[in-house]
């Protein structure tokens, strides 16, 4: 696949403070690439570098092989993580206003459709729900019919259904040939999503690569995962080593019966019990010892 943005030695310093420390990335064209990190890390700065808002004070982003410029803006898409919609208008006539912006411009009735957005077409923006305002925003941000989409945390705040409802929507873009840059604090949405990954702490990129890729490279044992009310309170010391997380007491093991057989001897109810593959939630915190929200 040909390279669509390449980003050389990014360098961002506010004072004393280096936000962005020699960032390089290649994104190819046509697949979705996730760029995670805990707050802090430098990810918003890069991604605000990449989308020309921002000017970085050392190094180079060639869209299509050539600096950002009139091509770019024209190509690429935007949906920011916080955007104040326009007040006392409906949602057609923000589709429309939006479509006036770029030469070239989607079907707006094909939008409506494509995004679910005909129930509420003719209300005031004021009364959409999360969901709708989050489909409104992507359809807004697909507007330019763009070769490069940006997603900025496009389903936090969301509630489960409409999180996966916007995976859909964005895997059907996707599969149209759109190229996706995509930040979240949702590693199950990472790896549903993302054809690659980059992980930064610092200011710099600490891992990149195929979500399975980084999985294997990094693991070769799986997690015993407890109810942490499970465990009698008499457990506990270096016999049972588990680290705690979202209410449960997770144990990395090489060797499951063993464990299983130390957690009965301990008196450990298994009924809730779960024996599970390392995600990247495990990843994440084995690089750079944070939670991702950190």
């Amino acid at each position: 696949m040909s390279v669509i943005l390449q980003v050389s030695s990014l360098v961002k310093r506010f004072g004393d403070l280096t936000a962005v420390n020699e960032v390089s990335l290649e994104i190819r064209a046509g697949t979705c690439f996730g760029l995670l990190g805990p707050n802090g890390a430098g990810k918003t700065t890069t991604i605000e570098l990449m989308e020309g808002i921002k000017t970085p004070d050392q190094g180079n982003i060639l869209y299509q092989g050539e600096p950002l410029g009139a091509q770019f803006r024209n190509e690429a898409g935007i949906m920011f993580q916080n955007t104040a919609l326009q007040e006392f208008v409906t949602v057609r006539e923000m589709l429309v206003q939006f479509s006036r912006f770029y030469p070239r411009t989607a079907d707006i009735d094909q939008l409506v459709e494509e995004y679910s957005l005909g129930e509420f077409l003719h209300q005031d923006t004021r009364q959409l729900s999360g969901g709708q305002k989050q489909r409104l925003l992507l359809a807004l941000s697909l507007i330019n019919l763009p070769k490069i989409l940006f997603l900025d945390e496009p389903t936090t705040g969301l509630d489960p259904q409409s999180r996966r409802n916007l995976w859909e929507r964005v895997q059907q873009v996707k599969a149209k040939g759109t190229t996706i840059l995509l930040t979240t604090h949702y590693m199950e949405e990472a790896y549903e999503l993302c054809d690659e990954i980059a992980i930064m702490d610092h200011g710099r990129i600490i891992a990149h690569d195929a979500p399975d890729v980084l999985l294997a490279r990094h693991f070769d044992d799986v997690v015993v995962q407890i109810d942490e009310n499970d465990i009698p309170p008499r457990v506990g010391g270096p016999e049972f080593d588990a680290t705690y997380r979202n209410g449960n007491a997770h144990i990395v093991t090489e060797d499951v019966n063993r464990t299983i057989e130390k957690l009965l001897s301990l008196g450990v109810p298994l009924d809730r019990l779960r024996i599970r593959a390392r995600d990247l939630e495990d990843l994440f915190l084995e690089l750079t010892g944070k939670e991702l929200r950190a």
